[in-house]
C-alpha cells in the first residue's frame, strides 16, 4: 500500500462522499462552466487539504464527522482550486499536474472568471449554512495568500530577503492554507473550543512551512527528476538554502551570487555553479535542519491527543511532507 492510501485509510468513506459532494458543489446552469468544472474534477491531485480537514476532525471528536465537516472540506477545496486556476493565469502556465491548464485550453479571460465562480461558490456554501466561523478562517487564509504572493514579488525585485521575511512569505503563501484546513477540521466539530482550534491551526502552519522548505530543496537535489532543476534560480526566487548562504558568505561571493541570479539566471553553466556553491556552503544542510525542526514542532502539538488511527495518519502525513520524492 502506498503512503497516500495508508494516510487515507481511516477516512476512505468520507473522501468518497466528499468527491461526490465536491462535484455537485460546482454545478451551474451554464454548460461551458460545467464542461470546465468536469475537466477540473477529473484531473484532481492527491486532495491533501480535505484529508487534513477530515483527519483533524476525527482525531478530535473520536471518529465522528458531521455535515459541517464536509462543508469545511468543500469550501477549502473550492477556494484552493480557484487559487490554482488564477495562479496559472498569473504565471502564464500552460500545464497543471501534467495536463493542460484551464487558461491553456479556454484562455485567460475564461480562466479568471472560472476562478471567481469557484471562489463565490465556496463563500456562498458557508453563508447559506450560517458557517460564519468557518468562513472567517478561510477568508483570513485567502487574504494572507494574496499578501504573501505580493510580498514575494516585491522582495524578489531587490533580492534583499532576510530569513525572517522568507518565513513570513512562505507562512502566508503556503502554510496558511494547510493551517486553515486543520483549523476548519477542528472548528467543524468543536466550535466552542478556541484553544484546540488554534492548536490545530498552528499544527497545519508548521507542516506548511516544512512542506515549502522541502519544495525549495528540490531545486538543488537530484531525487525528483535525476538532476537539480535550478528553476527557482532561473525565476529569481529567493529560497532558504540561497538566503542562508547569501547571509553567510564574503562580500565578494555575495556580489557574484546576486549578479548570477540577476543577470545570468538563464545561463545553464552559471546556474549549475550557483547550485554547487550553495551546496558547498552548507545551504542545503541548514534548510534541512530547519525543515525537520518545523516537523518536530508540529508533531509535538498533537502528542497529547489520544492515540487513534486518525492521529497515526496525521503523523504519517507530517512525515510524508518531508520524505516525499517530488
Amino acid at each position: 500500500m502506498d503512503i497516500t492510501s495508508q494516510i487515507k485509510a481511516p477516512i476512505l468513506q468520507e473522501m468518497e462522499l466528499f468527491e461526490k459532494k465536491f462535484q455537485n458543489s460546482m454545478s451551474s446552469k451554464v454548460a461551458l462552466l460545467n464542461r470546465i468544472t468536469y475537466y477540473i474534477v477529473n484531473r484532481k491531485g492527491k486532495q491533501m487539504r480535505p484529508m487534513f480537514v477530515f483527519l483533524t476532525a476525527k482525531m478530535i471528536s473520536g471518529g465522528e464527522v458531521i455535515e459541517r465537516t464536509y462543508r469545511g472540506a468543500l469550501v477549502i477545496e473550492l477556494i484552493h482550486t480557484a487559487t490554482l486556476v488564477h495562479d496559472d493565469v498569473v504565471d502564464d502556465s500552460n500545464r497543471r499536474r501534467g495536463f493542460f491548464s484551464i487558461n491553456a485550453l479556454w484562455k485567460n479571460k475564461i480562466a479568471v472568471l472560472v476562478g471567481d465562480f469557484l471562489l463565490s461558490k465556496g463563500l456562498l456554501l458557508s453563508i447559506d449554512n450560517g458557517d460564519f466561523d468557518l468562513l472567517k478562517i478561510i477568508s483570513v487564509a485567502v487574504r494572507e495568500m494574496s499578501e504573501g504572493e505580493l510580498l514575494q514579488i516585491e522582495k524578489a525585485r531587490r533580492l534583499d530577503i532576510t530569513e525572517a521575511i522568507y518565513y513570513e512569505i512562505i507562512r502566508q503563501k503556503t502554510a496558511t492554507l494547510i493551517a486553515a484546513c486543520c483549523a476548519l477540521g477542528a472548528c467543524s466539530v468543536t466550535p466552542e473550543d478556541a484553544e484546540t482550534v488554534e492548536k490545530m491551526r498552528k499544527f497545519g502552519e508548521l507542516i506548511g512551512m516544512a512542506f515549502q522548505i522541502k519544495d525549495d530543496l528540490f531545486d538543488y537535489t537530484e531525487e525528483a527528476i535525476g538532476k537539480p532543476t535550478g528553476i527557482d534560480i532561473k525565476e529569481q526566487k529567493m529560497t532558504l538554502p540561497l538566503i542562508h548562504v547569501l547571509n553567510n558568505c564574503t562580500e565578494k561571493e555575495k556580489s557574484w551570487l546576486i549578479n548570477s541570479i540577476k543577470n545570468h539566471n538563464k545561463d545553464k553553466k552559471r546556474v549549475k555553479e550557483v547550485i554547487a556553491f550553495v551546496k558547498n556552503k552548507g545551504g542545503l544542510l541548514y534548510a534541512e535542519q530547519k525543515m525537520i525542526q518545523f516537523q518536530q514542532d508540529a508533531l509535538s502539538l498533537i502528542a497529547s491527543f489520544p492515540n487513534s488511527t486518525y492521529k497515526e495518519s496525521l503523523i504519517l502525513m507530517v512525515n510524508y511532507v518531508i520524505e516525499r520524492k517530488k
